[in-house]
């Protein structure tokens, strides 16, 4: 059975997120995605954990909301860290590791995992959560209705 890993904050959900997860389903037999989030972000965890669970029921969706380094410069064990993370949602594997960053292939090399880069030029759906958090509305169409209607009742 191959398995698959991709990890995100999804903040917030939207196409490209999509992509990445579709294209990571199709090509492993078991693919686990990993929510990660901080409590100081502007929108919760649970709830993004849980927009990624219910567009994906056929996918092992897991949440982690505690604050460890985001970025390698933050702590000399960075890449220590995130494997001890990563390990208590995947103990073995995965086979693969999806991403859309550049980070990929060095968190690729830490599980012991081959790396398969989906559209990090973002040509296929054109946005980033950052753009999006700033006018969710020029992105519209880029996110899904759960998340459109988050902003909706928040008033965006």
């Amino acid at each position: 059975m191959s398995t698959g890993f991709a990890l995100g904050k999804f903040l917030p959900l939207h196409r490209g997120h999509m992509h990445l997860i579709d294209y990571g389903r199709r090509r492993v037999d078991q693919l686990t995605v990993l929510v990660c989030s901080l409590k100081r972000e502007p929108i919760p965890g649970e709830l993004r954990y849980q927009w990624v669970k219910d567009l994906f029921p056929d996918v092992n969706v897991q949440h982690y909301g505690e604050d460890i380094p985001q970025y390698p410069e933050e702590h000399p064990d960075f890449w220590g860290i995130w494997l001890r993370t990563i390990r208590l949602f995947v103990p073995t594997g995965p086979d693969v590791v999806f991403t859309s960053e550049t980070y990929g292939d060095q968190l690729a090399e830490v599980l012991g995992a081959r790396h398969e880069c989906v559209d990090i030029a973002r040509s296929t759906f054109p946005v980033s959560g950052t753009a999006l958090r700033i006018d969710p509305r020029k992105y519209w169409d880029l996110i899904p209705p759960l998340v459109q209607a988050y902003y909706a009742s928040n008033g965006r």
